[in-house]
């Protein structure tokens, strides 16, 4: 099996046990089996699986992994600052990432990646002749590890799931993009920095569940002057013995068919045996549970750098958001696109391409764009100054070219401070030139 086929497998087939370096067989942190994430006072073990199903961290997943598959990549000469459109990495940016994924599910899968697992690995195939890049395959983390030998290099060992055969990969041919890291070689996730606070989210949704099954009260007493522990009851059992039950909880029991969950919540009860019912009087607000939950969204907002009206939690004010959004994509996408810049124009592009100053970008711009007024004057402004051709302003717009569009103007009014002089004896003639009659004519 080639090394390729092996690779798109192996993303089917997460479940599998990991060998590890030794020969014996260790689990991976696999979905369902995520040991070696959470130790000491992790009260509930924690998964991916478990841990998307809090609807701050779903939410935050999808905006990070889909704000950095929208952006548009491009290569840029670091030196002069022109994009090159026209650039064999094209086909891998621009099309496909591989034969399976297009350029925007592969960045999403690989931000994923980094997010849950703290580490985004991704195999280069290279064409055998030029070495370029031709295909970006997503390894999956679980059976990735890495290896520094005796000499100090560090390699890429890739567990085939399918033949149990491990390969070394070269660092140069595998994409690594890590999450927070303490030694600078692999990320930890997310979810391992934010164990504490996500226990707590999945305790209190628990906790919420169960109310609600409930019928909306936590709980309530059953009182009866009779001695119910005078009274025996008996179940047969399918063998046909008989067994004693507990009056207590079989009545217990019985209530909880009739009057508990939602679906039976605010039915007449009807109590015999001189039974009265009091209910607990404690409620989630009285427990401080909606505030307590409020602090939890914060909380994992902060994990994840997203702002929280891009969780659809907080009441900030429209001004409030767009500056929150401001700072999301320098504080927060910034990182990312920094850490992804780096890596993909070192293992990307050629020796000759980085050394004749190419670099891979992604245009985090995208999400700087104001309302259409603010718009509008920012390109206006950049008009005037030079900055930006007509054909430019209307690119960003996804507008095609017009004729003389690739001009660029400036203002009659600027001009260098040393030739202020010049230009001011220049414009004064050309005003009294416009307005003074010709020699010879009438006045």
């Amino acid at each position: 099996m080639s090394l390729k086929k092996g690779l798109i497998r192996a993303g089917r087939t997460l479940d599998s046990p990991r060998k590890s370096m030794g020969g014996g067989v260790v689990r991976g942190l696999t979905l369902d089996n995520p040991a070696g994430w959470l130790t000491g006072e992790d009260s509930i073990s924690m998964s991916r699986d478990r841990a998307m199903k809090v609807s701050t961290v779903n939410r935050c997943v999808e905006v990070l992994s889909t704000s950095m598959a929208v952006l548009p990549v491009y290569i840029m000469n670091e030196a002069t600052k022109e994009r090159i459109t026209n650039h064999q990495l094209g086909g891998v940016f621009w099309g496909r990432a591989n034969e399976a994924m297009t350029t925007f599910d592969y960045q999403k899968l690989m931000m994923c990646n980094q997010l849950l697992r703290g580490n985004a690995y991704a195999w280069i195939n290279r064409d055998p002749s030029s070495g370029a890049p031709r295909e970006l395959i997503p390894l999956p983390p679980d059976y990735m590890s890495i290896q520094i030998d005796t000499a100090g290099h560090l390699w890429y060992l890739f567990l085939n799931p399918q033949t149990g055969k491990q390969t070394r990969l070269r660092p140069e041919d595998v994409l690594h993009y890590k999450a927070y890291s303490e030694d600078g070689i692999e990320g930890i996730s997310v979810l391992r920095r934010a164990s504490l606070t996500l226990d707590t989210s999945i305790a209190a949704q628990k906790y919420e569940n169960s109310t609600w099954r409930h019928g909306g009260q936590p709980s309530g007493i059953l009182t009866t002057d009779a001695d119910l522990g005078k009274a025996k009851t008996f179940r047969t059992l399918p063998n046909g013995q008989k067994e004693e039950v507990d009056p207590k909880e079989q009545l217990r029991q019985s209530w909880e068919r009739t009057y508990g969950g939602p679906d039976n919540a605010f039915r007449v009860a009807v109590l015999d045996v001189g039974l009265k019912y009091q209910p607990i009087s404690m409620t989630n607000t009285d427990a401080q549970f909606v505030e307590s939950n409020e602090v939890r969204v914060s909380d994992l907002c902060r994990f994840f750098g997203v702002p929280l009206h891009l969780a659809y939690a907080g009441k900030q004010s429209y001004e409030s958001n767009e500056q929150n959004g401001i700072e999301y994509v320098t504080y927060t996408l910034l990182g990312y696109e920094t850490q992804w810049g780096q890596e993909d124009s070192y293992k990307l592009l050629l020796p000759s391409q980085r050394a004749g100053n190419q670099r891979v970008k992604r245009e985090l711009k995208v999400f700087l764009r104001g309302d259409t007024t603010a718009q509008a004057a920012w390109y206006k402004a950049m008009r005037e100054v030079s900055g930006l051709n007509p054909d430019e302003i209307r690119g960003l717009e996804d507008m095609g070219k017009i004729p003389g569009g690739d001009k660029y103007y400036a203002s009659w009014n600027y001009g260098p401070l040393d030739q202020w002089s010049e230009l001011s004896a220049i414009r004064a003639l050309g005003k009294a030139g416009a307005v003074a009659p010709e020699e010879g004519s009438e006045a």
